[in-house]
C-alpha cells in the first residue's frame, strides 16, 4: 500500500476482511497475513492498531457479539405480533446464517483466543450467550403478554433453542437447514409453553 493513503475505518476494514476469510476458508485458515492480505494493506496496518492476532481476533469477536444487541430491540418490538414460533425462527435463522456461527467456530478452534475472551466477557461463548440473552428477553415479553405460558422457564428455553440452533446449522460446508425444519425444531422445545396458538 502506498504511504500517505490514508485507510478510512482501518479497524473495520479489517474486521471486515477477517470475516471474509473466516467465512470463505475457516478457522485454520484466519492467519494475519490472510486477513492483511484480503483487506489489501500491509502486514504492519494490523500490528500498528492490536497488540498481537489474538488482541485483534478478541476485539472482532466482541464487537461482532455487541453488534447482535440491534437484533434484540428489533425482537422484543415484535412481541405480540405474529407467532412466537415465526419470530423466533427467523431469529435463529438470520443469527446463524451469518457471521456468527463462524465465530463461535473460531472461538472452538483457538485456545489463546478462548483465554483472553474468559479475561472479559462474563462465561460462556460470546455471540452464543448474548444470543440466549435475546430470546430470553423475547420470551419474558412474550410471557407478560399471555402467549408463553406464566410458569415457562424463558431462560432454560433460550438456551435450548440457541443450542439447538446451532447443532441444527453447524455445518458450514453443508446446505442450511430448510425453514420447515427450523419452525419444527423450535416448534418442539416451546410448544408446550405456547398459549397462542395461530399457525
Amino acid at each position: 500500500m502506498p504511504t500517505g493513503i490514508a485507510i478510512r475505518d482501518v479497524r473495520e476494514q479489517l474486521f471486515g476482511a477477517a470475516e471474509a476469510v473466516l467465512l470463505r476458508d475457516g478457522p485454520a485458515a484466519l492467519t494475519s497475513r490472510a486477513v492483511t492480505t484480503q483487506a489489501r494493506v500491509a502486514k504492519g496496518v494490523l500490528h500498528r492498531h492490536f497488540a498481537d492476532f489474538d488482541a485483534f481476533l478478541a476485539e472482532l469477536v466482541l464487537d461482532r457479539a455487541g453488534r447482535i444487541d440491534a437484533q434484540a430491540a428489533a425482537l422484543r418490538e415484535s412481541a405480540g405480533t405474529g407467532t412466537v414460533t415465526g419470530h423466533l425462527a427467523g431469529t435463529l435463522t438470520a443469527l446463524f446464517t451469518s457471521v456468527a456461527l463462524a465465530i463461535v467456530a473460531l472461538i472452538t478452534f483457538r485456545d489463546e483466543l478462548r483465554a483472553r475472551l474468559r479475561r472479559t466477557w462474563p462465561g460462556g461463548v460470546p455471540v452464543l450467550t448474548e444470543a440466549v440473552a435475546i430470546v430470553a428477553g423475547y420470551l419474558s415479553a412474550e410471557r407478560e403478554l399471555g402467549r408463553v405460558a406464566a410458569d415457562a422457564d424463558v431462560d432454560a428455553l433460550a438456551a435450548t433453542l440457541i443450542g439447538a440452533g446451532h447443532l441444527l446449522f453447524a455445518d458450514r460446508k453443508g446446505t442450511p437447514p430448510a425453514a420447515e425444519a427450523v419452525t419444527n425444531m423450535v416448534t418442539g422445545v416451546i410448544g408446550a409453553v405456547l398459549r397462542d396458538r395461530r399457525p
